[in-house]
């Protein structure tokens, strides 16, 4: 189960929603010979209410106690850590939300953080480990990378967006030297300037400030033409590309043309949204496909058309080691082995205005009563946006939160606001962090998955008779049945 191109790994475990992708189940792929990928997505939050929970089994202190900066461990254990874990029905303590000049507070918090999933992930071995950030998700980006560099993370994987400022910033984050991400400010001019999120690593870095050990970037694209921009540019250029297709859990990247949808209401793609690996060759790069991909045979053809390999999501999203909430994991496998997963992609579901992958199970964020019974908030903020308000000064909004506070922030447009799940809150609570509310009330989830479900069922199909999950051993192993047969 070590099979690796001279290019790297065959298999990249996909990166995926709240902590879904965390520690454990990048470290177990990552055991076998291929790449275990953590989840970066809102990580600040995840190891706040991890400590919250009581850490029971003292994983997160113990990587916080091998956090280089000295001071940081210890503040963040007074604010969040209570021992025994707080009471079930008792709210989590809020974090503080980023802006263009996010407090020293919340930047120690977010890289210590993300070194805490990569050490842990990393803790032990030599394997391979990566980490996954959405660029829609900008703010938080140059931190967690930082953090995620001090535990020596080997690849960083990035979509969501155009990716290209990110070899730069990692070229300068490797040597501490102060780093701007350009950010989007809407309603923003020329007049303005450029928006950008600013971070002296110098003022966090560990006594001696070493050079640290710079990751190779994967973009994750979902075009030739994207990955083309990219390759051609020295400043832009990844080490690799992670091509992701229509039918990828999660967000996916809108329909090429104009926009159309089907008679359910979903966004339509065609052809013209398919990239044939063959086309990827000439950028000279190694590229890993991913969307339906996830079976030996999907494996096989995508190496035999020139990719390194294959990034893989649903098959371990629901194996024993993922972060999903157990309960929904169970609702989710139990359908698959009938052969039925309701998947939707929904043009509307997420506040960034990418179509997103949302099964449809009662009781979630999906179910049209639940959704109606939520009162509209946004107390985590991580998707929301930057815009210019009439005074020059930058604002924030999401669409999922009060229409009323929508159109305040700005003039936000209320078309904008129908039908946004919090994605933010409703991730949380897929993977055991759900928010308690005044009444007893408790976030529902949003559970993603992707289309094809091929894999799961094979995996569970074979199952002994004394288990009823399976590992992402038998992931790695399933995908890999047919490798001598691989170039």
């Amino acid at each position: 189960m070590t099979a690796r191109s001279a290019r790297g790994p065959r298999i990249i475990q996909g990166g995926m929603g709240v902590a879904v992708s965390g520690w454990r189940l990048a470290r177990a792929v990552s055991l076998t010979g291929q790449m275990g990928v953590v989840s970066g997505t809102a990580l600040e939050i995840v190891c706040a209410r991890r400590l919250q929970q009581g850490d029971l089994g003292g994983d997160i202190r113990r990587a916080l106690a091998h956090f280089p900066v000295p001071g940081v461990a210890e503040r963040i254990l007074r604010t969040y850590y209570v021992a025994g874990g707080k009471p079930a029905t008792a709210p989590f303590r809020p974090v503080l939300r980023f802006s263009l000049q996010p407090s020293r507070v919340l930047a120690e918090l977010t890289i210590a953080a993300n070194f805490v999933e990569v050490y842990l992930a990393k803790e032990g071995h030599d394997g391979l480990i990566g980490i996954n950030y959405l660029r829609k998700i900008e703010l938080p980006i140059p931190f967690g990378c930082y953090g995620a560099m001090l535990a020596g993370v080997d690849h960083v994987l990035v979509g969501a967006g155009n990716p290209a400022h990110l070899p730069g910033l990692l070229d300068g984050l490797a040597s501490h030297q102060p780093v701007a991400l350009p950010v989007r400010v809407q309603g923003a001019t020329s007049a303005d300037g450029q928006h950008a999120i600013r971070f002296d690593p110098r003022a966090y870095a560990p006594p001696g400030q070493h050079p640290l050990k710079r990751p190779r970037f994967d973009a994750i694209v979902a075009s030739v033409d994207l990955a083309e921009g990219l390759a051609a540019d020295p400043g832009t250029r990844p080490d690799g590309f992670i091509v992701e297709g229509a039918t990828a859990g999660g967000h996916n990247a809108p329909p090429r043309g104009p926009r159309r949808v089907d008679d359910t209401g979903q966004p339509v793609y065609d052809d013209r949204d398919v990239v044939d690996p063959r086309s990827m060759t000439r950028f000279g790069l190694p590229f890993w496909m991913a969307g339906s991909y996830g079976t030996p045979a999907g494996l096989a053809r995508a190496v035999a058309a020139g990719a390194t390999g294959v990034q893989v999501g649903t098959a371990f999203a629901y194996c024993e080691e993922s972060g999903m909430a157990a309960e929904w994991k169970r609702r989710v496998v139990e359908l698959a082995a009938r052969g039925d997963v309701p998947v939707r992609t929904d043009g509307r579901a997420s506040p960034t205005g990418f179509p997103f992958k949302v099964v449809q199970l009662p009781g979630t964020l999906s179910d049209e009563d639940v959704y109606a019974d939520r009162e509209r908030l946004c107390d985590l903020g991580v998707l929301r946006t930057a815009y210019r308000k009439p005074d020059g000064s930058v604002g924030y909004r999401c669409p999922a939160e009060p229409v009323a506070m929508y159109r305040s922030h700005g003039g936000g447009r209320e078309a904008n606001t129908a039908g946004r799940r919090c994605l933010c809150n409703g991730l949380m609570a897929a993977a055991g962090f759900a928010q308690q509310r005044a009444g007893g009330y408790t976030e529902p989830p949003v559970i993603t998955a992707g289309t094809d479900f091929t894999a799961v069922r094979e995996l569970l199909r074979r199952l002994p008779a004394d288990r009823q999950t399976y590992r992402a051993t038998d992931v790695v192993a399933h995908l890999l049945e047919t490798e001598k047969e691989l170039p």
